[in-house]
């Protein structure tokens, strides 16, 4: 009986030390403390990458914000060149026109000034300003400036003005009879409406 009590004790003995890592389904606190402490590592190396990819990100978009501000200031720059470069270049191309253009009327003012430093007779005059009159007007075609067609023709709103109209029976209604004042286009565009004046027959207008 001795020799069982003592094998009973020896075996529990083995299992005590076999099983030093629990007891009645209990874990040993010490184990518990490791695992604690690598969860509590884990974690907090979890929280501490989204918080430095947070912070590239914020990085990034900042680089890429100074990026943009940095182009568009770039290209408001260079907006504003190119507005002033052509308007320089209209201003130019303006001046260039204008010169071209003035030139052609030299010789007509050199003329005007002949003819009134001239000791002619009135006829003399008069037949020098008709010469200068048709030099003008040649100058007038080769910039493409053209009279407005008046006498004889009907009336048109939109290139003659109506100064007066005058009862005629003899004329078609609303013919231009007479010119005041001439009236210019250049190519398709109005310069200045012709000032007309203009029949009215009232056996027509009644009709």
């Amino acid at each position: 009986m001795t020799d069982n009590v003592t094998d009973a004790t020896t075996e529990t003995q083995n299992t005590n030390a076999t099983g030093s890592d629990t007891r009645d389904g209990v874990q040993d606190p010490n184990t518990t403390a490791g695992v604690t402490g690598e969860v509590q590592d884990a974690t907090a190396a979890a929280i501490a990458d989204p918080a430095a990819g947070t912070r590239d990100s914020y990085e990034q978009l900042r680089a890429e914000r100074d990026n943009l501000f940095e182009r568009l200031a770039r290209l408001q720059a260079e907006f504003d060149n190119a507005r002033k470069r052509e308007q320089r270049e209209r201003a130019d191309y303006r001046a260039f026109a204008i010169s071209d253009a003035v030139e052609q009327f030299l010789p007509v003012l050199d003329n005007f000034k002949l003819a009134l430093n001239s000791n002619g007779t009135v006829e003399q005059m008069r037949t020098g300003v008709e010469l200068i009159a048709k030099q003008m007007e040649e100058v007038l075609r080769s910039l493409s400036v053209t009279p407005v067609e008046t006498v004889g023709q009907p009336f048109d709103p939109r290139v003659h003005e109506a100064l007066q109209s005058v009862e005629r029976t003899d004329l078609p209604d609303h013919q231009v009879i007479d010119e005041v004042r001439r009236g210019y286009r250049i190519k398709d565009r109005l310069l200045r409406p012709a000032l007309v004046r203009i029949a009215v027959n009232p056996h027509l207008s009644e009709a």
